[in-house]
């Protein structure tokens, strides 16, 4: 048996030099130091052949119209054998793929490696990130759910802001002037065809530029590079001191690789597939389209930006920030690797991630957003309106009647556009609160001309009962506040009302 497989492996050998082109591939030499921070490019990758196996899976059951897209993803999920976990481990692996190219490059750029020689590495490494994110946008609209259309007509009206040629480019990118069947047959094209292929290229194209370059010691503080002596005393040293990497490297990687595995397997059984969520449909105003969490950042910092500056960062900040990566290594490619000899990368690092952070839990509660069916899904908590006079519970009527829960939450239900009103009593005295009811101010609307005198007062009434561990009521002295203190207080507030 052992020389029969022996004239096999041998005769396949002869005729097509496999072994000889994988084996300098697999046994190159690499730093010894060169351990477990070298691992999350392997686990990129391997996500990255998940997630083209899952793809070609799903893309066998997948309808790409936009009539039936929708409804080839609910039979997938619940009549396909096993196929909500094809779906669910497609949508993680994604997930993972974007972490581990964040973490790999986030270490790269801390340990100096993108310094020569290895500049056209990091570039085809950014290259490679935005592929990857481009795969997940692209997949996501795969979904055809509401926050695929939406998010669609978004992307569609920023491309209408190109000067002179936004036209053109919206109708390039929705396969017309509108959002229809074929911008599902684009966005197919490019998830499966189109980026899968440039995402190989790219990879092989790295990896080639691994092999020719070589991968990074681990820094070390006083070792300088000097692209003058840099090569060959990295040759000199890897050839003396490295390790090939198979068996010695490849073993950290396939540990790391295969404890990555069970947690995205692990959580693909736990949580699901992602979506699809409600139907397309273009009549429902009050849809609240989210992107999936790794572009959460950036919804959120789309909806924080000024008005004055909106379009100009609309529409400079994508390029910006990609030429920028791709000038990282052409600004510095030679002096410290080592961390503590670069504090600007690591501040920077820092200032970046925890920007990225906080926007990301913005994007995630949406404060600007109001929550549209608070008023009838959120209650009233039941501590406030204990005890209650007959008029503040008559005001607790009016604030859920007339949809305040929408923008203002009570003891942190509810939307979170307006003030937290669970304090309000303590903050605002009678004729303040009157006023805001009344005249509005900031993003609240005037509710003058909609509420009555009596409504008024009895929303007033319950806003003043909202304080916190028996706090007095706040107190401006004035004419409303001796008003509300009487019987007549609806009359006194007659001519402000309807």
């Amino acid at each position: 048996m052992l020389r029969w497989m022996r004239s096999i492996v041998g005769w396949t050998e002869d005729r097509s030099g496999a072994i000889s082109f994988v084996a300098p591939i697999m046994t190159h030499r690499v730093p010894r130091n060169a351990k477990w921070w070298y691992v999350f490019g392997s686990a990129t990758m391997m996500f990255f052949g998940i997630q083209v196996v899952s793809g070609i899976l799903l893309a066998t059951l997948y309808a790409p119209s936009a009539a039936d897209a929708y409804q080839s993803l609910v039979y997938i999920d619940t009549q396909v054998p096993m196929g909500w976990m094809l779906r669910a481990i497609h949508g993680w692996s994604s997930n993972a793929m974007i972490v581990m190219v964040l973490v790999h490059m986030l270490q790269v750029f801390l340990h100096g490696a993108f310094k020569y020689p290895r500049e056209l590495t990091w570039m085809v490494g950014v290259l490679l990130l935005f592929c990857t994110l481009a795969l997940a946008f692209t997949g996501q609209i795969m979904r055809w759910d509401q926050d695929a259309y939406w998010g669609l007509g978004i992307g569609a009206s920023i491309t209408d802001r190109i000067p002179f040629l936004g036209n053109q480019a919206r109708n390039i990118l929705l396969g017309g002037p509108y959002i229809g069947g074929a911008t599902l047959s684009r966005f197919f094209a490019l998830h499966v065809f189109v980026l899968p292929g440039l995402t190989i290229a790219l990879v092989g194209l790295h990896l080639a530029l691994i092999l020719k370059n070589g991968i990074s010691e681990m820094p070390k503080p006083g070792e300088v590079v000097d692209p003058a002596t840099y090569r060959k005393t990295y040759e000199e040293r890897t050839h003396r001191t490295g390790v090939p990497f198979w068996p010695d490297a490849a073993q950290r990687d396939m540990v790391f690789c295969g404890l990555a595995l069970i947690v995205v397997v692990g959580l693909a059984a736990l949580y699901g597939p992602f979506g699809p969520g409600g139907r397309p449909d273009p009549t429902l105003i009050d849809a609240n389209p989210r992107p999936d969490g790794a572009f959460l950042w950036i919804f959120a910092a789309l909806a924080l930006l000024p008005p004055q500056i909106e379009t100009f960062l609309l529409l400079a900040g994508g390029p910006v920030i990609v030429l920028g990566m791709l000038a990282v290594p052409l600004i510095s490619n030679r002096g410290e690797r080592a961390p503590t000899r670069r504090p600007l990368a690591v501040i920077s690092v820092l200032v970046i991630g925890s920007a990225i952070a906080a926007l990301t839990w913005l994007g995630v509660s949406s404060p600007w957003s109001p929550v549209m069916d608070a008023w009838t899904s959120v209650p009233t908590p039941v501590r406030m309106v204990r005890r209650l006079t007959p008029l503040q519970m008559q005001g607790a009527l009016v604030l859920q009647n007339q949809q305040c829960r929408n923008c203002h939450a009570l003891d942190g239900e509810g939307g979170m556009r307006g003030p937290d009103l669970t304090d309000v009593g303590g903050r605002l005295s009678w004729d303040q609160l009157v006023r805001q009811v009344q005249q509005g101010g900031g993003n609240m609307p005037a509710y003058g001309k909609t509420l009555s005198s009596a409504e008024t007062v009895a929303l007033a009434a319950f806003l003043q009962s909202c304080r916190v561990g028996g706090e007095p009521a706040a107190r401006i002295p004035g004419a409303l506040e001796r008003a509300a203190s009487s019987d007549s207080a609806p009359q006194a507030l007659a001519p402000l009302g309807k």
